[in-house]
């Protein structure tokens, strides 16, 4: 779903294309996210991650990303996942999960 304050035709800094659907089903219809702001596109991905959507690409200015840079902003976004999880579930503070399993950023 585009940004409801961005015009999907501006070029925006980040923009990320992914499905609703689950990879394991049959394909749905690709979508576009747009920001300017990198710690919002982080979460984005972190959502689709939690939920299990599919990711398709990722633009930065108008660019497709490389696959290192593709990869690491997911893995970003991974370990966030994980480490807020983790606090979660064991009633613990950021600083101890990252002492314990080194997810928090």
């Amino acid at each position: 779903m585009p940004h409801p304050q961005l015009n999907p035709t501006m070029l925006t800094r980040y923009s990320i294309e992914y499905s609703t659907g689950f990879r394991r089903h049959h394909p749905s219809p690709h979508q576009q996210f747009y920001t300017d702001d990198p710690l919002e596109c982080e979460q984005f991905i972190q959502d689709l991650l939690e939920r299990g959507m599919a990711l398709h690409t990722i633009r930065h200015d108008g660019a497709e990303l490389p696959r290192t840079e593709f990869d690491r902003l997911v893995k970003v976004a991974a370990a966030a996942g994980a480490s807020h999880r983790i606090c979660t579930t064991l009633g613990i503070k950021s600083d101890e999960e990252r002492h314990r399993f080194g997810f928090a950023a």
